[in-house]
């Protein structure tokens, strides 16, 4: 019996040309693909412009020592069914009665437009919101004003 020999392919320019190609389109379309994510889900800017937020920044400064002198203290925001529910207390821990609060609620990566909040108080200290926040990942810009005090914080609500 005659045994056959079977020879190896050979490795020829062609091969190596194909290799190359697929790397390369493979990176390629990696990069692409990596760059549509980073444009679809990033919603914009911190600050449109810096040289006018550091012109604020004092001024920004002062308003938060004024926040802090009214030793107000505001509860984690939470979801009661679809409104939004804070309490709000001041220094000593007794509730803020009358406060006039609003929010503006902004999606994270800006797939929805802002929505306008405003509270109304349904205990003592405990305010709810009267407008519905959809489903979904909300950062809330909120401000309290009591009496000519005005306080402002930023709180996330899934």
């Amino acid at each position: 019996m005659k045994q056959e020999t079977v020879e190896p392919k050979k490795f020829t320019g062609f091969h190596a040309t194909a290799m190359i190609v697929a790397f390369f389109a493979v990176v390629v379309s990696v990069n692409m693909l990596m760059a549509r994510f980073a444009v679809s889900t990033f919603g914009g800017t911190v600050v449109d412009n810096s040289y006018v937020a550091s012109q604020k920044y004092n001024q920004w400064l002062e308003e938060a020592r004024k926040q802090q002198a009214h030793g107000w203290t505001a509860s984690r925001v939470t979801r009661i069914q679809d409104n939004v529910a804070l309490t709000v207390l001041r220094a000593n821990g007794t509730a803020l009665d009358d406060a006039e609060i609003t929010a503006i609620a902004e999606h994270p990566v800006g797939r929805a437009d802002p929505i306008t909040l405003d509270f109304v108080q349904k205990s003592a200290g405990s305010y709810v919101s009267r407008d519905v926040l959809p489903e979904g990942r909300w950062k809330l810009r909120i401000t309290i004003s009591h009496r000519g005090n005005k306080m402002a914080l930023a709180q996330e609500v899934l």
